[in-house]
């Protein structure tokens, strides 16, 4: 009898496509939940019934480390864990704890305010860059190369923003170099790409459209990967890494990745590892 997977995801993507077309091949079942559908709550979760596994990936900012939460305690197994999910999900809190374990981080500051914006600014010089807390895709990122500019862009956040997206984060620009997003699944990194901003965006993400290639130092890498599940303990990532003179720093980790350009620039079947990583762990 095959094992059945809920992939719990606010929509069906590239990603998704593949884990459904590799998992018969597998001895599994992968079926996609919506995540605004569970209404979870009851001891018992009767939307879960009949599931051996929740694979979250979700691509809201907050609602992953919710139903995996929940999930857990009606018994339910999730991957990730809700404890790695809810670090994840917060950049501040991720990179305390990585921080706290001895795992390279870059330097920020919390800014919940004006005045915290005005102290973080003091304290490293432009060009600086303005991050929520709650976030991905390199979305609501703000390079910021002019002092004198710096509070105006701060008025969006101010102004505009709801109460959880005013909890930013500002951090010195690394500038000219490329990121690398390292995946992993169970504690093996299965495929590293390199991503180079492309046009005009001075933002290296792989949904925005940038160039990728296989990462060339994928030793180093590694080291700092195996520091990265020491905290957060076996699962499914997405490890950003930034350049530096001194080595790579861990920019954030996604726990429900897209994989397709790293698929695509190092021809690793992500997908069909996924798919053993879960019949490994749910035999």
């Amino acid at each position: 009898m095959a094992t059945t997977v809920a992939i719990v995801a606010d929509r069906i993507a590239w990603e998704e496509r593949r884990l459904v077309e590799a998992a018969p091949g597998l001895g599994l079942t992968m079926e996609w939940i919506n995540d605004e559908s569970l209404c979870l709550g009851h001891p018992g979760a009767p939307a879960l019934a009949g599931y051996d596994a929740l694979l979250l990936r979700s691509r809201s900012y907050t609602r992953g480390g919710l139903i995996a939460t929940l999930a857990e305690e009606s018994g339910c197994r999730t991957i990730n864990t809700a404890r790695a999910i809810n670090l994840c999900e917060n950049k501040a809190v991720l990179r305390t704890a990585l921080r706290a374990a001895g795992v390279p981080v870059p330097e920020f500051r919390l800014v919940l305010s004006r005045a915290d914006f005005a102290r973080a600014l003091a304290d490293f010089t432009v060009p600086v860059v303005l991050k929520p807390v709650y976030g991905g895709m390199g979305k609501r990122v703000a390079l910021i190369r002019d002092a004198d500019a710096a509070h105006s862009v701060y008025d969006y956040v101010e102004d505009l923003g709801h109460a959880f997206e005013q909890a930013c984060l500002v951090e010195p620009f690394l500038a000219g170099g490329a990121s690398t997003r390292c995946l992993v699944v169970g504690d093996e990194l299965v495929g590293a790409a390199e991503f180079t901003s492309g046009g005009d965006d001075w933002r290296n993400n792989a949904a925005l459209g940038n160039t990728t290639r296989p990462a060339a130092d994928v030793h180093e890498v590694t080291k700092v990967v195996d520091g990265v599940l020491d905290v957060l303990g076996p699962g499914i990532y997405g490890i950003d890494l930034f350049h530096t003179p001194d080595g790579f720093i861990v920019n954030e980790v996604n726990h429900a990745p897209g994989f397709r350009a790293v698929a695509e620039a190092t021809g690793v079947n992500v997908a069909a590892a996924i798919g053993r990583h879960l019949r490994e762990v749910l035999s």
